[in-house]
C-alpha cells in the first residue's frame, strides 16, 4: 500500500508540476479583477517563509473567508488557552488574507500577536521545506482542504494534523473512492478527522481514515464581532417605516431571478427594500449593471450609498458586513440554492432569529436543512413564483416570520459545543505547549520551564554537575545513569542514549539521521509528558538534546528522580509481594494499556515501588502510543505481560534469594482483569 501511494504520489506531483502554467494562467485571470491574486505569489512557492517567531506554534490553515468565518470561535478559545504559542493563519485566497490581517490588527490592540501567510502550493519539496522551517507542534485544517503532500511530510516531520468541522458528502465521497489508492493513505496520514455529523464520519470511515468522531458544526457558534453589530445599530435607523428582505451570498442566475421577483413584488409593496449581497466580489459591478438594465432605484455600499424612501435595492458590494446586513432583515433568502452550487450557510441567519428562505440546491449544507425542515423552520422555494408567494405571505403575516426565526433560533442553540469537543482533542494533541525549546547551530534541546527557568546545553553534560558539585550518585548498568540534585530539593536523572548489540560495538551513540521529534530523546521525552497529562505513574520529564553531528545525531534526557523506591528485581530479593499488591500492579499496567501506551521493556528491572505503595514504570525508549487503529488485534498488550513474566522467570533462575513464585501472576492478571472491566463500565 505504502509503495503504490508513493508512486501514485510521484505522479499526482509531476501532474500539478506540468499544470503550474495553467495555475499561473488563472491566477493572472482573477488578478484582472482582483489585483491581489498576482501579488505575494513568493509565500505561494515556498520562496519567502514566514517569520522566525512563527516557528513551533500552531498552524490553522482556512481556504477561504467561509472557512476562517466559521473558524472564529475557536480561533479566540485558541489565543485564551495558549497566549504564549506561536499562531499563525493561513489560506489560499486574498479574500480571507485580508479578513485574517484585519483579525490580526484587532489582536495586535490587545497585545496578542497573530502571524499569517498563504499556504504555498502542494508541491512535495515546497511544501517540505515550508514545513521543517515552521516544524508546527499541530496543524488545524478547516474542512476538508486536503493534500496528499501536505499530510504526507506532516507524517514525516510527526507534525500531528487534525482535520476539523470536516464535512463529507455522498457525491464528494464518491470522488475519493473513485482514487483511494491515494486517498487511502493520505486520509491515514492524518492523526484525527472531527467531522460536523455522523453521515460524514461514515463515510471518512468508509474511505479507510483511522480516527474519526463526531464533534459538530463549528458554525452553530458564531463569532459577532461588535463593529458588525455597531454598524447594524447605526444603519437601522435609515430603515424605519422599511421591510428589509436581505439576499446573502447570491451567484450569477439566481439575482436575475430575485430581481424578477422583486420587480412583481414591489406593485403590492413599496416599503419592501431588497439588499442584494453577491457572494464574489467580482461580479460587482456585473449586479450594478443588471440593476441598471432593470431600471431599479438603487446605492451601492461600496460608495457609502444610504438608502432612502425611494431606493429599491441596496447592493452590498462590500466585504465582511453580511453579519450586518442579518441584523437588519424582517427575513433572508440564502444564496447559492436556486442554481446546482449546493447552498451556502443559513445559520448565520438562524443566530439572528431570521426567518429563512432557501432553493432546492441544499446539498452543502444538507444536515442543517432537514434539521430546519423537521422543525418547519425555513420557506423552501424554487421558482419565482414561489419568492413572490413565500415573501407575500411573510409580508401580511409578520408573526409568522417571528415565528419561524424563533424556530431556527432555538435549533442553533440545541446544536452549540462544537468548539468544546475540538478543544478537547486540541489539549490532547497539543500535550507540550508549555515547553520551551533552545536552538544552536548544531543541536535543539526542549526543557520544562517550571523545573529549569534558565536553562543551558551544558546541563547534559555530567561534568558541569561535577563542577557544582552536584552529583549525587550514579548507576552503572550497561552503561552510566547520573544523578542531580537539583535547586528545588529534587533529583533528576541523566542519561545518554547508546547503541546496542552488534552495531554499538563500532557506533557506540550516533544514530541515523531522522527530524528531532522523531528522536530518541525528543520521542521519550514527548511520550513522558502525554503520560503524565494522563496522570499515569511515570517519572516528569525535564530536557532532552538532539545533537547533530556530520552523518546522524546523538541523543540525552534528564527525567526527574523519583524519590524512595525500589525496583521490582531488588525489592523481590528482600521480600515477596502480597496478593494485594500484586493486584495493584496488574491494575496499574491495565492503565497504561487502556491509554494504548506500549512499554517495549517492559521488565521487573523497570517497575519501582515507593514508601507510599505506588507501583511507577519507567524507562520509555522506543515505547509509544499504538493506536487501535494500527493495531486492531491488540495482541501486543498480553506480550507486555508475557515480557514481565520471563523477566521474573529468568531473575529466579539467576538469584539465590528471589521472592518469586510463578502461581503469583494469576493475581496480577486478576488485578489486571478487574481494572479492564471497571474501565469498560465507566466508558
Amino acid at each position: 500500500m505504502q509503495a503504490s501511494f508513493f508512486l501514485l504520489r510521484l505522479l499526482y506531483s509531476a501532474l500539478i508540476l506540468a499544470l503550474t502554467p495553467l495555475l499561473l494562467l488563472y491566477l493572472l485571470l482573477r488578478s484582472r479583477k482582483d489585483p491581489a491574486y498576482r501579488q505575494r505569489f513568493a509565500e505561494r512557492f515556498a520562496l519567502k517563509l514566514p517569520v522566525a517567531s512563527a516557528k513551533d506554534g500552531v498552524v490553522l490553515h482556512t481556504v477561504s473567508v467561509g472557512e476562517f468565518n466559521a473558524a472564529k470561535p475557536l480561533i479566540k478559545q485558541l489565543l485564551l488557552q495558549y497566549p504564549n504559542l506561536p499562531f499563525t493563519i493561513t489560506c489560499t485566497t486574498p479574500t480571507a488574507s485580508a479578513a485574517i490581517q484585519k483579525l490580526q490588527a484587532e489582536q495586535q490592540q490587545l497585545g496578542r500577536k497573530i502571524e499569517h501567510c498563504y499556504l504555498p502550493f502542494d508541491y512535495p519539496m515546497l511544501m517540505r521545506r515550508w514545513l521543517k522551517w515552521m516544524q508546527p507542534q499541530l496543524l488545524l485544517i478547516l474542512e476538508t482542504e486536503l493534500w496528499p503532500n501536505l499530510l504526507a511530510n506532516c507524517k514525516a516531520l510527526s507534525i500531528p494534523t487534525l482535520v476539523v468541522n470536516a464535512r463529507l458528502s455522498a457525491r464528494s465521497a464518491k470522488g475519493y473512492r473513485r482514487f483511494s489508492a491515494l486517498t487511502q493513505p493520505m486520509l491515514q496520514n492524518i492523526s484525527q478527522i472531527l467531522t460536523q455529523d455522523k453521515a460524514s464520519a461514515r463515510r471518512f470511515l468508509a474511505l479507510g481514515a483511522k480516527d474519526v468522531q463526531v464533534a459538530g458544526n463549528l458554525k452553530f457558534e458564531l463569532d459577532v464581532p461588535k463593529s458588525s453589530t455597531q454598524l447594524a445599530q447605526s444603519l437601522k435607523p435609515l430603515l424605519q417605516g422599511r421591510i428589509v428582505w436581505v439576499a446573502g451570498s447570491t451567484h450569477v442566475g439566481e439575482d436575475e431571478l430575485l430581481l424578477q421577483a422583486y420587480q412583481q413584488l414591489k406593485v403590492q409593496f413599496p416599503q419592501l427594500l431588497l439588499v442584494l449581497v453577491p457572494r464574489h466580489p467580482e461580479r460587482f459591478d456585473l449586479v450594478a449593471q443588471l440593476l441598471q438594465q432593470q431600471q431599479l432605484k438603487f446605492v451601492r455600499r461600496s460608495v457609502n450609498g444610504l438608502p432612502d424612501t425611494s431606493t429599491e435595492v441596496w447592493l452590498g458590494d462590500s466585504m465582511g458586513e453580511l453579519l450586518s446586513w442579518y441584523q437588519l432583515a424582517d427575513f433572508v433568502f440564502i444564496g447559492g440554492s436556486l442554481i446546482e452550487r449546493g447552498g451556502h450557510n443559513p445559520l448565520e441567519a438562524m443566530a439572528f432569529s431570521k426567518a429563512v428562505l432557501s432553493g432546492p440546491h441544499v446539498f452543502n449544507f444538507q444536515l442543517v436543512f432537514q434539521l430546519l425542515q423537521q422543525q418547519q423552520a425555513y420557506f423552501p422555494v424554487a421558482t419565482v413564483s414561489d419568492l413572490v408567494s413565500t415573501v407575500t405571505q411573510l409580508i401580511q403575516q409578520p408573526e409568522l416570520a417571528i415565528q419561524t426565526g424563533e424556530k431556527g433560533l432555538k435549533l442553533y442553540l440545541q446544536q452549540q459545543g462544537a468548539v468544546a469537543r475540538m478543544m478537547e482533542q486540541v489539549n490532547h494533541l497539543l500535550p507540550m505547549a508549555e515547553i520551551k525549546k533552545l536552538s544552536t547551530d548544531n543541536a535543539l534541546a526542549w526543557f520544562a520551564p517550571h523545573f529549569y527557568p534558565n536553562f543551558e546545553v551544558a546541563y547534559f553534560h555530567s561534568e558541569f554537575w561535577q563542577q557544582q558539585g552536584l552529583v549525587s550518585g550514579q548507576s552503572k548498568g550497561r552503561n552510566t545513569v547520573w544523578f542531580i540534585r537539583q535547586q528545588n530539593g529534587k533529583e533528576a536523572v541523566l542519561r545518554h542514549y547508546y547503541r546496542g548489540g552488534l552495531v554499538g560495538k563500532l557506533n557506540k551513540d550516533k544514530f541515523w539521521p531522522e527530524p528531532a521529534a522523531q528522536s530518541r530523546a525528543m520521542a521519550e521525552f514527548s511520550l513522558l509528558w502525554q503520560m503524565r497529562l494522563w496522570t499515569l505513574p511515570v517519572p516528569r520529564p525535564c530536557a532532552a538534546l538532539y545533537q547533530k553531528h556530520a552523518f546522524g545525531y546523538s541523543a540525552d534526557i534528564l527525567i526527574e528522580r523519583i524519590p524512595d523506591t525500589t525496583d521490582l528485581a531488588h525489592l523481590l530479593q528482600q521480600r515477596p509481594l502480597t496478593d494485594t499488591e500484586w493486584r495493584q500492579l496488574g491494575a496499574v499496567i491495565a492503565s497504561f494499556h487502556q491509554h494504548q501506551v506500549y512499554h517495549s521493556d517492559l521488565n521487573c528491572h523497570n517497575i519501582l515501588l515507593d514508601k507510599q505503595g505506588q507501583f511507577w514504570l519507567i524507562d520509555f525508549d522506543k515505547c509509544a502510543i499504538r493506536l487501535a487503529a494500527d493495531y486492531p488485534d491488540q495482541s501486543w498488550k498480553a506480550q507486555n505481560l508475557q515480557r514481565l513474566l520471563r523477566s521474573l522467570n529468568k531473575e529466579q533462575q539467576q538469584l539465590p534469594v528471589f521472592h518469586w513464585q510463578n502461581d503469583q501472576f494469576a493475581a496480577l492478571l486478576l488485578g489486571y482483569q478487574q481494572a479492564g472491566s471497571q474501565s469498560q463500565q465507566i466508558s
